[in-house]
């Protein structure tokens, strides 16, 4: 009988929303796909708000909370940690990790500053470990079947992508003034969910070479400031005192990819009414497909079909046919759904098949200089909102 392998000893630093996706992605790594992932242990869940950390830590099956990321570091039985904070910590405590021999999962954006970001690719060049970074996105089985049929040639040459990530968290000028508000231009709206669409953007339509017209706002200069520690885009007690707000509500910028495609772009964190609206439109010359984060478990399909009678616009439910499905829904059949939660296990298990070397039917996480890109694309952003919309190059990968 062959030995039982070594199980991987997992950590999650931040028990907020994210931390708490990616607590869950860890318990349910094993179960999708196929047998080879080592056991995986469930060792510690770290938040400064130590109720909030022993709290994750019952409800996902965490063997013990920690009180710092510090901790985490120093715990020699460790073996992979996801870093799941504010931006501005990511660099220093992906350091410590890398140092302890730790693999580092981190969340998105990859830094709280371009140097950060620079440093923290440096660091993964020179790292024995599996670095990565979270794009859930790129884990949604309707965006990997664009992706497919784009690089399949199916849509034709593309002539135009149109991206937006609406979300509306922000709307309550009564809401805290958080980490989320504070840094500079590019940290807000275009740094939290604008990430996830530009990494959506080139997954699937190619590298962007270009920015211009950019427009960033600030609806809510001025926030109250919170009387204790605040959880994800919750409501909470503030104060009377109020401070500024760093960042942009919302960002707006045309992009050129480098196919020559051109693409357009709105994020937002002051969307009244949508929710985590992550939606795009590629459009080619003989096809055109569209997805809409609120129906995650389809996709609008359209293309040049010989009996004109019936052509136009066909909605695909997500079943066994999907990238990720089989295998990774505990009932293969089509129109059972899916959703964000799905995108966190895949995530994990990826990440996870790196780490042990096994194989796995998904490709492999985005790594940091994936990030750094994204990180680039946001900073030309800026640059081009700074110089009247100018163009602004972005330095190729």
């Amino acid at each position: 009988m062959s030995a039982r392998p070594q199980p991987i000893s997992v950590a999650v630093i931040g028990a907020g929303m994210a931390g708490r996706s990616h607590a869950a992605g860890y318990r349910n790594a094993g179960t999708v796909f196929g047998a080879g992932l080592p056991p995986v242990r469930l060792a510690a869940i770290a938040d400064a708000n130590v109720e909030l950390g022993e709290d994750a830590a019952r409800r996902y099956g965490y063997d013990k909370a920690l009180p710092s990321w510090e901790a985490v570091a120093e715990d020699p039985t460790i073996d992979a940690v996801s870093i799941v904070v504010g931006n501005d910590l990511h660099r220093p405590i992906a350091e410590a990790l890398v140092a302890a021999g730790k693999h580092v999962l981190c969340e998105k954006p990859l830094a709280g500053s371009i140097e950060d970001a620079r440093a923290m690719v440096e660091l993964e060049r020179s790292a024995d470990v599996v670095t990565a970074v979270g794009y859930t996105f790129r884990r949604s089985p309707a965006i990997a079947a664009i992706r497919d049929h784009v690089r399949a040639g199916e849509l034709g040459n593309l002539s135009l992508f149109g991206g937006r990530y609406w979300a509306d968290y922000a709307t309550d000028p009564n809401g805290p003034l958080t980490w989320r508000f504070k840094g500079g231009p590019g940290s807000g709206a275009l740094g939290d969910v604008g990430a996830h669409v530009i990494d959506a953007a080139e997954y699937v339509a190619g590298p962007i070479v270009s920015v211009s017209g950019a427009s960033l706002s600030t609806q809510i200069g001025k926030r109250p400031l919170p009387l204790g520690a605040v959880v994800g885009h919750n409501a909470a007690p503030v104060s009377d005192e109020f401070g500024v707000v760093e960042n942009e509500d919302t960002a707006t910028f045309t992009a050129r990819f480098e196919s020559g495609l051109v693409g357009t772009f709105s994020v937002s964190r002051t969307a009244f009414g949508m929710p985590n609206g992550l939606a795009f439109d590629v459009v080619g010359l003989g096809g055109r497909a569209a997805y809409d984060q609120h129906r995650p478990a389809e996709y609008l399909f359209d293309d040049a079909q010989p009996e004109a009678r019936t052509r136009g616009a066909r909605q695909i439910i997500a079943g066994p046919q999907l990238p990720y499905f089989a295998g990774g829904y505990p009932m293969e059949a089509p129109g059972v759904g899916g959703g964000n939660a799905e995108m966190f296990t895949y995530q994990a298990r990826a990440f996870l098949d790196q780490v042990a070397g096994t194989r796995d039917p998904l490709p492999a996480c985005a790594t940091f200089a994936d990030a750094l890109r994204t990180m680039e694309t946001i900073q030309a952003v800026v640059r081009s909102s700074q110089h009247d919309g100018a163009a602004v190059a972005v330095p190729a990968a």
